[in-house]
C-alpha cells in the first residue's frame, strides 16, 4: 500500500511539473496568465487529476482564468501524454485553491490587530515608567 502511495504522489508531482511548465511555454490564451500550480492529487486508477491553481486576480479574472484552463484542458491532457509514459493519462479537472489569497487576508487582519493593541496600550508602559531592570533601584 506504501508502494502505491508513493507512485501517485509521484506521478501528481510530474503532472503538476509538466503542466506548469506547458502551461508558461506552450498555453498561447491571453485568459491563462500568472497562474500558480499549487497541487495535484489523481485517483488512485489515475483515471482523474484535481489541479490546484492559484492566481492573484479580482473574480472577474479568476472567472477568465477557469474558462481558459477548461479550454486548454485538451491540449494540455494531449501534450502531457508526450511527456509522461503512463498506461491511462488522466482526466484533467481545474480546481481555484484559494488558500494564498485565505492566507494574505489573514496576515493583514493579525497585523491590524498587534497595531491596534499596541496603539492601546497604556501611557505609562509607553513612557518608560514600567518595572526596571534586575539590579536597578528605583531612585524615588
Amino acid at each position: 500500500m506504501i508502494k502505491d502511495f508513493s507512485r501517485s504522489r509521484r506521478v501528481a508531482e510530474q503532472i503538476r511539473r509538466d503542466l506548469a511548465e506547458l502551461i508558461r511555454l506552450e498555453v498561447k490564451d491571453p485568459r491563462v496568465a500568472l497562474v500558480t500550480l499549487t497541487d495535484v492529487e489523481v485517483t488512485p486508477d489515475f483515471a482523474h487529476a484535481k489541479v490546484f491553481y492559484s492566481a492573484l486576480a479580482d473574480a472577474e479574472q479568476l472567472q477568465a482564468l477557469a474558462s481558459g484552463l477548461a479550454h486548454a484542458s485538451g491540449f494540455l491532457r494531449r501534450e502531457l501524454g508526450r511527456r509522461i509514459k503512463i498506461h491511462h493519462l488522466p482526466e484533467l479537472h481545474f480546481v481555484h485553491d484559494a488558500s494564498i489569497e485565505n492566507g494574505a487576508r489573514l496576515s493583514q487582519l493579525i497585523d491590524a490587530a498587534v497595531k491596534t493593541a499596541v496603539s492601546d496600550a497604556p501611557a505609562s508602559d509607553a513612557a518608560g515608567a514600567g518595572p526596571t531592570a534586575p539590579g536597578e533601584t528605583d531612585a524615588t
